[in-house]
């Protein structure tokens, strides 16, 4: 099956969240695609991000560095992922080959079946913890699907989210529980009685309201 994000094709799709906060990213490119890759790599935490090109927009975040020149192999050296967004498909096609070589991750803005790039960046909506992806047949459709689904927004899945930052490692820890018993406990808190009782109450009113339908997680003793 062949899965698309935006206009960008790719021959398998295989989902993941990438922890890119330690992971030094060069971007290729000066133009507004490049600039959003930018932002992108800055708002999930990263920051060590490069940007080449022979100039830039005005819209590039001011917390990368920029290097105005034309791309070099050598760009490459300790780079762990590669945006390629310029707007020359032979110089996206020499990224692409360079960066396969030497085995870093690559994503490039443009559709070329026979070079395509190991990954694409679906559109997206994040409300605080919560983070949902949308990977469609054009960037249009996924953009229209990701509002559809920002408008339909339950707030309470949100304030679950949060929640869980606190009640998941309490059910995870606990000491007299199976992993069947705790399976079963996050299934009880993705329900809707859980998400009412949170929402008329607090954590730690969520939290009696388990332990009365759970004894198993009382304190020892």
């Amino acid at each position: 099956m062949t899965f698309y994000a935006g206009t960008i094709l790719v021959a398998h799709g295989y989902p993941i969240l990438l922890d890119v906060r330690h992971r030094k990213a060069l971007i290729v490119g000066g133009g507004r695609v490049a600039a959003r890759k930018a932002s992108g790599l800055l708002e999930a935490g990263a920051s060590d991000v490069t940007v080449v090109a022979p100039q830039f927009v005005a819209m590039f975040p001011s917390t990368v560095i920029k290097l105005k020149q034309a791309y070099d192999e050598k760009l490459l050296d300790g780079v762990m992922i590669v945006f390629a967004a310029t707007n020359r498909s032979e110089v996206n096609d020499r990224i692409v080959h360079d960066a396969k070589a030497r085995g870093i991750l690559v994503s490039r803005a443009d559709v070329d079946d026979e070079s395509p790039g190991d990954f694409v960046t679906p559109a997206k909506y994040q409300d605080q913890s919560v983070l949902v992806t949308v990977s469609a047949a054009s960037a249009a459709l996924a953009a229209s699907i990701r509002d559809a689904l920002r408008r339909r927004w339950d707030p309470r899945w949100t304030k679950m989210a949060t929640a869980m930052q606190t009640l998941r490692p309490w059910v995870r820890e606990h000491p007299n529980l199976s992993a069947e018993q705790r399976a079963t406990i996050f299934r009880l808190l993705a329900q809707d009685e859980a998400m009412d009782i949170l929402e008329a109450q607090d954590v730690n009113g969520l939290r009696e309201w388990i332990v009365a339908r759970h004894p198993e997680l009382k304190p020892p003793g």
